[in-house]
């Protein structure tokens, strides 16, 4: 049996609307709490960068400044979110997930790996091992 020739400008879409369709499956896949999407965006990425000013997180997060300061109070008031002086400018601070933000993040990704890999269960070792390696292609691709 030959394989099916697909020209790329065919499979775009059809990959694109694949990932996005999972990546959004994925996502929902959430332990019970009640942080929403853009609060766990945000602590997402104050963990991966390590800490940063206001601004710089709402231009990460490419919301409004006062769009980030309400999502940084729900996070800060849950614990979540710390803030701590800049050390060059006294009329700005520095934001960084702390433990208990970290934990939240954690949880959440177990969630989604476990719903995954429940998924990725019910398929045959040709259709994991098909996977494996379009997930290697697809991280060539987001490299480049």
């Amino acid at each position: 049996m030959t394989a099916k020739r697909v020209p790329p400008a065919q499979l775009a879409p059809q990959l694109r609307d694949a990932i996005t369709r999972l990546n959004r499956r994925v996502r929902q896949a959430r332990p019970v709490g009640d942080l929403t999407v853009t609060q766990l965006s945000a602590l997402t990425s104050l963990n991966l960068a390590g800490a940063l000013t206001p601004r710089e997180l709402a231009d990460v997060e490419r919301v409004q400044p006062p769009t980030m300061t309400k999502i940084v109070a729900k996070l800060e008031e849950r614990g979540l979110v710390q803030r701590t002086p800049h050390p060059t400018d006294g009329r700005q601070v520095i934001l960084a997930a702390t433990e208990g933000g970290r934990a939240v993040l954690d949880q959440f990704e177990r969630a989604r790996n476990e719903w995954l890999a429940t998924r990725l269960a019910a398929l045959t070792e040709d259709e994991r091992e098909t996977l494996r390696r379009a997930a290697d292609i697809l991280q060539g691709i987001a490299r480049a």
